[in-house]
């Protein structure tokens, strides 16, 4: 009956026959163990949502520093305008734009007032005056 069988089989039986159970086993036991000491536990302090919130505060803040340096640059350059055109014409249009930077830049500088003022009726997911 071996002499009908290819010879790689016979080859992967003559390597099988060496290899112990017992051997086997252990490194099915020790592989595991040896994994779960190696390895590092990650503990989160954080939930998702608060971790959320600090990525939201960081990019709030960028984006008002960032605006602020825009609308001081921008008011500047309207002011400028105003103050030295001979025109009437682009000293209305100056005043307009400045009454826009103004007002927008009013409007960003308070919305983290309004989510800090807000966002604790907020808690929990309900609305709790």
């Amino acid at each position: 009956m071996n002499q009908n069988k290819p010879a790689v089989v016979k080859k992967l039986q003559e390597r099988f026959r060496n290899v112990s159970v017992g051997r086997g086993l252990y490194i099915a036991f020790v592989m595991p163990t040896m994994l779960s000491m190696f390895s590092t536990r990650a503990f989160a302090a954080d939930t998702i949502w608060t971790k959320a919130s600090a990525i939201m505060q960081d990019v709030y803040t960028q984006i008002l520093s960032i605006s602020t340096i825009a609308a001081v640059v921008t008011a500047a350059v309207a002011l400028l305008l105003m103050n030295f055109s001979r025109s009437g014409r682009t000293v209305d249009e100056s005043r307009a734009w400045l009454k826009r930077i103004i007002i927008t830049w009013a409007i960003l500088n308070s919305l983290g007032f309004i989510m800090a003022y807000v966002t604790p009726f907020f808690a929990g997911g309900t609305w709790t005056p």
